[in-house]
């Protein structure tokens, strides 16, 4: 209860500061900036540093995780539940960013530094080789025909040349991978959640005319602890409440998002469940649901027990 209660004492504390700089700023150009510094304005008109700290998890002995089970699942930013996830705003009263911008702001600005290739985070990548899987540029042959001829094509800016960047409005899909777990100090069922991946059209193939080009892969993986700080600075886009501080970080904490579980581990690996039920997309969805059952259902079990 204390939790829940410091939670929202500081989303309407962000709520009341994000008023304040709207309100007080003396000109367009000084909110932008205060934005982009992440700085409000006191009653004496003096910038002060928002805070950006998240709320931080608790300590979690191995001897006090009675069972556990690790799930990966994915977010449709289709569905209307999940759409804060997708939609960004640039107005004056307020400015948000998607979740997959705000992640490759993180990521440019070098405080997101625990990017990885795969899901169990053994290949890490630098933030230069996660960008450059976000765009492919592609010399036409019109350029260098022209570059033969004599042209100075220093020049010519970008003319010739075709770029094909994977933009927020491409990406649509999210992937989550965490752990339930019962704690037996507190005698709860918890989630926390160890990994996020955004799903888009491979820069690579887009543009080639390849057979599946369009196909969503997993753009890059975070190790999601490191991503915290950052997800917490961004507020998620609320259309109905301009003053609403709710970051991405408490939305994906507080598991507000409606998702599909297409892995779990088990006796038998972490194997995917189209891979022991390949083929029929109603049965996958039926043991998405069973495996979600059978995580409600530990809880009920320790309580009967």
């Amino acid at each position: 209860m204390k939790y829940k209660l410091l939670s929202l004492t500081l989303i309407l504390l962000g709520a009341i500061v994000n008023a304040q700089s709207v309100l007080n700023a003396k000109s367009p150009e000084e909110l932008r900036r205060m934005r982009a510094e992440n700085v409000s304005l006191n009653s004496k008109g003096d910038t002060i540093p928002n805070a950006d700290e998240p709320m931080p998890y608790g300590y979690i002995d191995d001897n006090d995780v009675l069972w556990s089970k690790v799930v990966w699942e994915i977010i449709d930013m289709n569905e209307k539940l999940n759409q804060p996830y997708y939609n960004s705003s640039n107005g004056i009263a307020y400015s948000t960013l998607s979740l997959f911008d705000a992640l490759k702001k993180g990521i440019e600005s070098g405080e997101i530094k625990e990017v990885y290739d795969d899901e169990f985070f053994e290949h890490k990548l630098t933030p230069q080789e996660a960008l450059n899987s976000l765009s492919r540029t592609d010399t036409t042959d019109w350029y260098y025909e022209q570059k033969e001829a004599g042209v100075d094509m220093s020049k010519v800016q970008d003319t010739g040349i075709d770029r094909y960047p994977v933009g927020s409005d491409k990406v649509k899909m999210i992937k989550i991978k965490g752990m339930w777990y019962i704690d037996r100090r507190i005698g709860e069922m918890r989630y926390r959640i160890l990994g996020i991946s955004m799903m888009g059209p491979d820069a690579q193939s887009m543009g080639r005319g390849f057979d599946g080009a369009d196909d969503y892969v997993d753009l890059f993986w975070i190790w999601y602890p490191d991503a915290r700080k950052v997800l917490n600075r961004y507020k998620v886009f609320n259309s109905k409440n301009a003053s609403s501080k709710v970051t991405f970080d408490d939305m994906l904490n507080g598991r507000r998002f409606n998702t599909v579980i297409y892995k779990a581990s088990d006796m038998m690996g972490n194997r995917s469940i189209d891979q022991f039920i390949p083929k029929d997309a109603e049965a996958q969805l039926e043991a998405s649901r069973k495996i979600k059952e059978e995580i409600l259902q530990k809880e009920n079990e320790m309580w009967n027990y």
